[in-house]
């Protein structure tokens, strides 16, 4: 278990619970199973109060979590027949970005997703999910595939933000990033979009301009991250926590600013504590919403899309 700086509490009392369990494995004739059990109860109890009331910046800090399931762990759980497909047709192929045909519940769909990776090698090869502007054009290519078949789409938005170097800027970064999120728009397909970890400026807004937007209960979701917010603004990254909480990034302050529709409650601890919970909620979700958009038309759903981007912070307005 990797724990966060807000955990070390947490960490001493479980990892004292696991020292005496492996002492009565070393010697079994040691009876320590009052002593651990109560040690455990003590976890929970942290594990609950520490979870019950983040700060913006500590829930941060959990959307970036290792251990977090990523982008590959949804398909995996969630998915069957995953056929991945790759490339831009132009320049090459971005591991940062995956997506494919696959089918939920028997449904057919395209699935497409930031993917972060999971160890060093996995880090550098997928860029840690951030997406170069191929990344982005095999995006726009897969909807355009699942628009001429009538295939719904799911995407899984897990991204710092989009790549800023050299090179990315020279092909066409912010182009593409803009294709994209219009690509969105125009798909006469239902899109339905969960939020898993980092949602981050827009990076995330051109995979996540859908029908249906929810984000996970501890994922984040904004224009740009706290540490880069706090360096253009106090010219002190160290100001993050104050970036954090100004930026109104949780998915409590969005459900209520109406950015995203439905927060999906997380497993106390996070949903790397328990991840199979975690994925089969999200999976839930997206099969509640495909369902629901399934029956509309082509003009139904690009309306219902335009309609709810341009009422963004209509209810800000209203109060």
């Amino acid at each position: 278990m990797n724990y966060l700086e807000f955990e070390k509490p947490l960490a001493e009392i479980e990892g004292k619970a696991s020292e005496l369990r492996a002492m009565a494995r070393a010697n079994p004739e040691m009876d320590v199973e009052k002593e651990a059990a109560a040690l455990d109860r003590k976890a929970t109890e942290l594990l609950a109060q520490l979870y019950g009331d983040l700060s913006p910046w500590r829930k941060c800090q959990v959307a970036r979590h290792p251990d977090r399931p990523h982008c590959r762990d949804y398909i995996e759980a969630l998915f069957t027949d995953f056929t991945p497909l790759a490339g831009d047709r132009g320049f090459a192929e971005d591991h940062a970005i995956m997506g494919g045909l696959a089918r939920l519940d028997g449904r057919a769909v395209l699935v497409l997703g930031q993917e972060k990776g999971h160890d060093t090698k996995s880090r550098i090869e997928r860029n840690f999910g951030m997406a170069r502007p191929e990344g982005y054009r095999k995006a726009i290519r897969l909807m355009d595939l699942a628009d001429r078949f009538r295939l719904p789409v799911v995407t899984l938005v897990d991204t710092p933000g989009a790549y800023p170097g050299k090179g990315a800027e020279e092909r066409g970064q912010s182009e593409a990033i803009a294709r994209s999120t219009e690509k969105c728009l125009a798909l006469g397909v239902p899109v339905v979009s969960i939020v898993i970890g980092e949602g981050g400026s827009g990076g995330a807004v051109a995979l996540a301009t859908a029908n249906r937007v929810a984000m996970l209960e501890h994922s984040v979701y904004s224009v740009i991250s706290p540490e880069g917010c706090a360096s253009i603004l106090w010219k002190n990254a160290d100001k993050m926590r104050e970036a954090a909480e100004a930026l109104h990034l949780t998915a409590r302050d969005l459900n209520e600013l109406g950015v995203i529709d439905r927060i999906i409650r997380e497993p106390v601890g996070g949903a790397h504590r328990d991840r199979q919970s975690a994925m089969q909620a999200v999976g839930v979700v997206i099969g509640e919403w495909l369902t629901e958009l399934s029956g509309r038309s082509a003009k139904e759903l690009r309306n219902d899309r335009r309609q709810k981007f341009l009422s963004m912070g209509s209810r800000g307005l209203a109060a």
